[in-house]
């Protein structure tokens, strides 16, 4: 790989091993060489510039969690020399909570959430990032239910009037790579259309394997077609006025192994349903992040993995109260 240091096999091999470097490894310096000075890097509470904010939330998560784990479940990725590589990396996150910080006095609970990080690479760097982590499992492991949680950042900021806001569609989105395309006909193709039909109420997760597994926010885990179609339905039947869009598709074909595909999408609704999940309507515009992981078995869906972040979503919801 042009630019990067020749100890790195692979694409894959770089980000899975400078991630174990900066956190098993404790050397969070080193985030100085591997992001860019002015990285952008966006999660759905908004987005913060430059390398020497990422170190600080480095030093402060494993202030409250030393003993943090990344397990690289997988590495979608795409590119080359001439454009750069875009990778989505999947991770389960596991460590005990001992420390105070933004997720307050130490629990000493046991934990483990996934965490899903779109990066830009060229050179040896990372210059571009978006990333969705299930604050929703965190903080119930912790002790606290999304919304009470939600409620706390809010009252940290100030209040209903100087809280910060989330992040939406008139949010900086400008990335400097460029996506790989991919062909028509093929399994992205196919997981873009999925993605877009489950909105259409007439949908009947056809493409999904019989016996298809869904790992969904809050550690919650369905098996068949009746469970991933409950699990979808209970986020749009909150919503009318949906418009859904797929912001970045990766895709990953290796012989002998099952076809991967990574799509990066927004979902913008009227909160006009009273939900267990998210209470009673606010009647206002909710934005949800999302990030998903798919691996097909032959023609069909065998499992999917589905990240966005309930924290953000009932902020969004008690702003939106007043």
């Amino acid at each position: 790989m042009k630019g990067f240091d020749k100890k790195y096999k692979n694409f894959p091999d770089f980000i899975l091993k400078i991630t174990e470097q900066i956190w098993e490894g404790k050397d969070v310096e080193s985030i100085s060489e591997f992001y860019t000075k002015d990285i952008p890097v966006r999660s759905p509470f908004g987005v913060t510039y430059g390398n020497k904010t990422v170190i600080d939330a480095t030093y402060a998560t494993l202030k409250e969690f030393p003993n943090r784990q990344l397990l690289g479940e997988d590495v979608i990725w795409n590119g080359n020399d001439e454009i750069g590589y875009h990778s989505s990396h999947r991770i389960l996150s596991k460590g005990t909570h001992l420390g105070e910080g933004f997720y307050g006095k130490p629990s000493g609970k046991d934990i483990y959430y996934r965490v899903i990080a779109d990066c830009a690479c060229k050179d040896n760097q990372v210059y571009d990032e978006w990333i969705v982590r299930d604050q929703g499992a965190m903080v119930r492991q912790i002790g606290y239910s999304p919304r009470e949680f939600a409620k706390i950042i809010i009252e940290s900021e100030g209040g209903l009037s100087s809280a910060s806001k989330l992040f939406n569609f008139e949010t900086d989105m400008h990335s400097n790579y460029e996506a790989e395309k991919y062909k028509n006909g093929s399994k992205a193709e196919k997981y873009s259309e999925v993605l877009k039909n489950i909105f259409n109420n007439n949908y009947k997760y056809e493409e999904y394997n019989r016996a298809a597994n869904i790992f969904w926010p809050g550690n919650k885990i369905g098996h068949g077609r009746e469970d991933i179609k409950e699990k979808w339905n209970s986020l749009k039947k909150i919503f009318s006025n949906i418009k859904f869009s797929v912001e970045h598709v990766g895709f990953l074909e290796e012989k002998g192994q099952n076809s991967r595909i990574s799509i990066r999408w927004f979902l913008e609704g009227i909160h006009s349903n009273e939900s267990k999940d998210y209470g009673k309507a606010s009647n206002k515009k909710v934005f949800i992040m999302g990030i998903n992981h798919a691996e097909f078995y032959s023609n069909s869906i065998i499992r999917e993995w589905v990240l966005f972040d309930e924290i953000a979503i009932w902020k969004q919801i008690l702003l939106n109260h007043g």
